[in-house]
């Protein structure tokens, strides 16, 4: 398996990119993601690496979800798949607004690379469905019990949290002990996300990255036979 060479992570400047340039496809995804890497840039500029420190985190089994936010989970119009939609959900991401962001960072050659790594079975979608209706959703990548998480968007209210839980709950039972926020954001922190050590997710990643789950996280009831 390929092994990120372009520096090291632990080592990275806190604030800014470990490196720029390079190819971008599921190759290199893959070596930067068990480094605990991961690409973020502007259209038109060269890839950047990142390795910020400290690193936004999320305990699968501390997951906070709030009386107003069961309500909505337990609102009959709500569907909750994953896998259904990768591309689908890449593009809605790139296309919600950001605050304070012009454009997004999610490229046609993003989408394209990751799209790559999601049917070599690395990379993941969440589709929030209200309705019906495609609402809501996430994707990441996951690497042995710790899961990436990237970008997600919503169309009608709490639609991401309503997939975030959703998904957290997967990842708990099916055995994963991390999830990667990366940066903090607000959103995230309301449902139990907090900053570490860089040092402390770069050993916990070292450490899980290649035990295996265990159990399936991905699986549709509706669409495969269940457990």
């Amino acid at each position: 398996m390929t092994e990120w060479t372009r520096g090291d992570p632990a080592k990275a400047p806190a604030r800014s990119p470990l490196a720029t340039g390079g190819p971008l496809d599921e190759v290199a995804l893959l070596a930067a993601y068990r480094s605990g890497i991961f690409p973020w840039y502007s259209e038109g500029d060269p890839v950047a690496w990142w390795c910020p420190d400290p690193r936004f985190v999320l305990l699968p089994g501390e997951l906070r979800v709030t009386d107003s936010l069961r309500r909505t989970l337990r609102k009959p119009g709500w569907t909750v798949t994953f896998d259904q939609d990768f591309a689908g959900v890449m593009r809605a991401c790139a296309a919600a607004p950001r605050p304070g962001q012009d454009g997004t960072w999610i490229t046609d050659e993003m989408i394209a690379a990751y799209v790559a790594l999601h049917r070599a079975g690395h990379a993941h979608s969440v589709e929030v469905r209200w309705h019906g209706e495609l609402v809501g959703g996430l994707y990441g990548v996951a690497v042995g019990r710790v899961f990436h998480g990237e970008s997600m968007f919503h169309r009608r209210s709490d639609a991401s949290k309503v997939g975030f839980v959703r998904l957290v709950e997967r990842l708990l039972a099916s055995g994963f002990v991390l999830v990667d926020c990366q940066m903090p954001t607000e959103h995230l922190a309301s449902l139990g996300a907090f900053a570490v050590r860089r040092a402390d997710f770069l050993a916990c990643l070292r450490a899980q990255r290649d035990l295996p789950p265990t159990g399936d996280p991905w699986f549709n009831p509706d669409a495969y036979p269940g457990p």
